[in-house]
């Protein structure tokens, strides 16, 4: 017992109290249920919308639309909610975590919560850990939401963009993590909003959540894209600029840093590239390479600027005059720089779009996971996806044996050992369900089964889901061998004696029923058709058939002791060892655990810590003799928990980092959309041209209180570069004199306004709309794909900051900030100059600057000190991401305590960077 429960008691038996109540009334209305026609139950979903609607809650709902739904149940499915999963599902709906062990039915249990939710007409997300789940619980659980009136559909890999469309317009979507991901970040990439897919984000039921929220929190989900193009045009443009002449065909602004094309400059560009207008938004393209050309050449200097070392362009800090490791320019200038160099143009391949999965799932209005292990990893759930872990009492007490730890000294006879208990468990007739943590230890097993003369064993390795469900169905049947990796088969049940529903379904596949046919039969839909109506009565026959035969063998299991599980070694998470625990043992059944492990292990060799080994050795126990000792079982458990706390502090340190991003990915989306749902941008265009009026005016404004004094040729010279139609401002020098800093602001505004005015006549008000449309999305989706690239390049390098004792994460968000802003003016600049220089001619079609991306999953890698405490790169050394952890291995001298600190502070190293050692 905890310090906390000795104080306050079981709070989670109070969470159970409360939810409980709720329970209670969705049982008293159980009577009046069964006395109704099946109707009359669907016409209860109605009434329900309808209730909705005049202004009821879903909580004043619940306790009858969770009644009918379990009625339902017992109708289209033949099975009823026991009162444990009635609770399970007010939890669900309440936003939590149930925990409820393998076996207590939580499909069944989603079904309460989504059929409740799914009532608001908002759509409901059912999220799985792969594509045979999701399918198999859409068309099993469908039966259940058609019997009501409600529409499911199920997305998976592979479907059309129809069926896509289709399954996310349902009431209900069954589903994969990753699916509704990269959904999400391809909706965000679309052109017009007739290709999204998915609606707002509204619930969402995590199945297996501890596997999907925390296992593959670390992997962002990336789509990216092949910037070849790109590239090439980099080089052509560095070479039409190489002819340029500063004046004439160009001006340079070193104070702002900027460069800008003269009229004669402008023709010689579009003769060169043979188009007709350079400022037209269909050569957005040509225009912004030819810039960054420009700036490469005329404003950024080798060895001032930036240097080269090892075919790198590497950014010199200009206030320190240090290199700055993993910094890119942002906007295409570090690519044309590296044209300019002639070294390689590091833009072949581009992140589109990423988002992390801890985000993606933190953007649902309401959030819900069920699993058999949670609660070790409770923390976590709060602290990231604001959710607590409530554990659900089971159906029947639990009566599995778990005997505890076997530990060996070595591997050798560890297997050794489970090779004899596993052929003495199948000598009796036991089943066996041997868990290992990798494919390579699975085969092991097998082959040492073989050398023993067992033959007849399955191996299951989650390579196949279709196959993976029926052996693990299959495994609790008598004298069978089933080895499979930890994670193998979750979201199956093992029956004792067999599944006779999958008994079943082979039979009437060699009886050459299709697919199709074996699925309707299974199912509820009511039918005519006398062939179907056959197939039916055949399922129901075949089904009873084996059940009845499973029954003397079910018996003969539970004699034995139920189902076998032994595990070839300790997982690095608790959760992972609980769950292969809780695949025996279901619904009040008997069973075996145990764990044989050696101190060989990986997990023991890593944090097991050299004392444990020492003691063991000092023992002299025989290799496959057993160790039973409370040092050993604590030692493996505070392993656990070292890994577990790690893990968890990386998974955070993703987050941290990717909140940065999140930020600026909403604000940038957001824009989007504005296009996409064909909302008038004219004021935001008008609010934009105000503001870099603004900023050309103050400065000029602001550097004397006597007009008479002020820079109009500068002045001129800058709002000339908003609009090539811009003719000088003319004032007389009575006009001036008078003139203050607002006047003078109105007087801009008034002629641009005036100069839109002219544009809008001529091109026509409603394509001018879709124009301003069209130059928006195609600018932020250039301008964005340039950021991702820069502050992906920004992250890669900022540990080395660790070093200077700066928290890089911080310094991350800083610096991120800082490019986004700059992003942001650059895309108003951009925007505005487009939108005054369109003609007749412009057309108004959003052209694709993305592309078709590819998607993947990138898994992270620790980039927290990526040298050693006092070990420092040499000058020009840039560190690499790796993809697998790798020792490190010393090339350089160990920097001396009194030698002069390497990050250039002129104090000893002892007394500077390293202090702490």
């Amino acid at each position: 017992m905890s310090f906390m429960e000795k104080i306050f008691g079981d709070l989670n038996a109070k969470e159970v109290k409360k939810v409980a109540k709720i329970a209670d009334k969705v049982e008293a209305y159980d009577q009046q249920m069964q006395e109704m026609s099946d109707q009359q139950l669907r016409d209860k979903t109605d009434e329900f919308k309808e209730r909705l609607k005049n202004g009821e809650t879903l909580d004043d709902i619940l306790p009858e639309a969770f009644a009918v739904c379990r009625e339902a149940s017992v109708r289209s499915l033949g099975m009823k909610p026991f009162r444990v999963q009635i609770i399970g599902g007010i939890v669900l709906h309440q936003g939590r975590i149930a925990e409820m062990k393998t076996g207590e039915g939580k499909t069944l249990v989603a079904t309460l919560p989504v059929y409740l939710n799914a009532l608001e007409g908002k759509g409901v997300h059912v999220v799985t850990v792969n594509d045979y789940l999701a399918k198999r619980d859409m068309e099993w659980m469908g039966k259940l939401y058609n019997f009501l009136g409600l529409s499911v559909g199920c997305v998976i890999h592979g479907i059309s963009e129809e069926e896509r469309k289709a399954a996310y317009n349902a009431d209900i979507t069954y589903g994969t993590n990753n699916e509704y991901g990269f959904d999400y970040l391809r909706d965000n990439m679309v052109l017009y909003k007739e290709d999204m897919m998915q609606r707002e984000l509204n619930f969402a039921i995590v199945d297996e959540v501890d596997s999907i929220l925390i296992d593959e929190a670390r992997t962002p989900l990336i789509i990216s894209g092949e910037g070849g193009k790109s590239t090439d045009m980099y080089k052509t443009a560095d070479r039409f600029v190489r002819d340029l002449h500063v004046d004439t065909d160009f001006t340079i602004e070193e104070k702002e840093k900027q460069v800008s094309l003269t009229e004669e400059g402008v023709s010689k560009c579009e003769a060169y590239f043979d188009v007709e207008n350079f400022s037209d938004p269909e050569n957005m393209e040509i225009n912004h390479h030819v810039l960054q050309a420009l700036k490469a050449r005329n404003l950024m200097k080798r060895d001032v600027d930036y240097i080269i070392k090892d075919g790198e362009i590497i950014i010199v800090d200009e206030f320190t005059g240090r290199l700055m490791f993993g910094r890119r320019y942002s906007d295409g200038l570090h690519q044309a720089i590296e044209a300019k160099e002639g070294v390689l143009v590091r833009s072949e391949s581009r992140t589109l779009a990423t988002i992390t999965l801890q985000n993606y799932f933190r953007m649902y209005q309401k959030l819900a996971g069920m699993t058999g292990t949670a609660k070790t990893e409770e923390d976590e759930f709060r602290d990231i996806y604001n959710m607590d872990v409530v554990v659900v009492p089971t159906n029947l007490p639990i009566i599995r044996e778990d005997l505890q730890d076997a530990v060996y000294s070595t591997e050798k006879g560890k297997y050794k050992s489970i090779v004899n208990k596993v052929i003495a468990a199948h000598e009796t007739g036991q089943p066996v369900l041997v868990g290992t943590v990798s494919i390579e230890k699975s085969e092991i097993i097998a082959n040492a089964l073989k050398k023993r003369g067992i033959k007849k064993f399955n191996v299951l390795n989650a390579k196949h889901h279709e196959q993976e469900a029926e052996i693990i169905a299959e495994a609790g049947r008598l004298g069978t061998i089933t080895i499979a990796t930890n994670m193998a088969g979750r979201g199956t049940d093992i029956i004792l004696g067999g599944n006779p529903e999958f008994e079943a379904r082979k039979e009437m596949k060699k009886l050459g029923y299709d697919a199709e046919t074996i699925a309707f039969a299974t199912g509820f839909v009511q039918t005519e058709e006398p062939e179907l109506l056959k197939a039916r009565e055949e399922f129901n026959r075949l089904h009873e058939k084996y059940k009845e035969e499973r029954k003397e063998e079910q018996e003969k299991v539970r004699e034995l002791g139920g189902l076998c599980i032994i595990g070839t070694e300790r997982h690095e998470s608790r959760r992972i060892d609980n769950q292969l625990r809780g695949r025996s043992g279901r619904q009040g059944d008997p069973g075996r655990t145990q764990f044989c492990i050696s101190l060989e292990d990986e997990l023991m060799r890593l944090f097991g810590g050299e004392k444990m080994q020492s003691v063991v050795k000092r023992l002299g126990v025989e290799e496959d003799e057993p160790i039973e000792a409370k040092m050993i079982t604590r030692s493996i458990e505070g392993a656990q928990k070292k890994v577990e706390g790690r893990n968890f502090s990386i998974r955070k340190y993703v987050l941290q980092y990717d909140n940065v991003m999140n930020k600026q990915r909403e604000i940038i989306y957001g824009e989007r959309k504005k296009v996409l749902f064909g909302e008038d941008l004219r004021d935001d265009i008008v609010s934009m041209t105000h503001e870099l009026i603004d900023e050309i005016v103050e400065p000029i404004t602001v550097a004397s209180r006597f007009s008479e004094e002020w820079d109009f040729d500068a002045l001129n010279e800058g709002l000339k570069k908003l609009s090539p139609n811009f003719r000088p401002l003319e004032y007389s020098e009575e006009e001036r004199n008078g003139l203050g800093a607002e006047s003078l602001k109105q007087d801009i505004y008034d002629l641009f306004e005036k100069l839109y005015q002219e544009k809008e006549e001529e091109i026509g008000v409603d394509k001018m709309r879709e124009i301003e449309r069209m130059i928006l999305i195609r600018v932020v989706d250039n301008k964005w794909m340039d950021h991702i690239d820069a502050m992906d390049q920004l992250r890669n390098g900022i540990g080395l900051r660790a070093l200077g004792q700066q928290d890089p994460a911080a310094a991350y968000a800083q610096e991120g900030f800082d490019m986004f802003e700059l992003m942001v003016q650059s895309i108003k600049e951009d925007t505005v100059k487009f939108c005054y220089s369109v003609t007749v001619q412009t057309r108004t079609e959003r052209r694709d600057v993305i592309g078709t991306g590819k998607e993947r999953k990138d898994e992270f890698v620790d980039e927290g000190p990526i040298v050693e405490e006092g070990e420092f790169p040499e000058e020009g050394e840039i560190p690499e991401r790796e993809v697998k952890q790798q020792p490190y291995r010393r090339e350089h001298p160990k920097i001396g305590r009194n030698d002069p600190c390497p990050c250039g502070s002129g104090k000893k190293y002892k007394n500077c960077c390293g202090r702490n050692e």
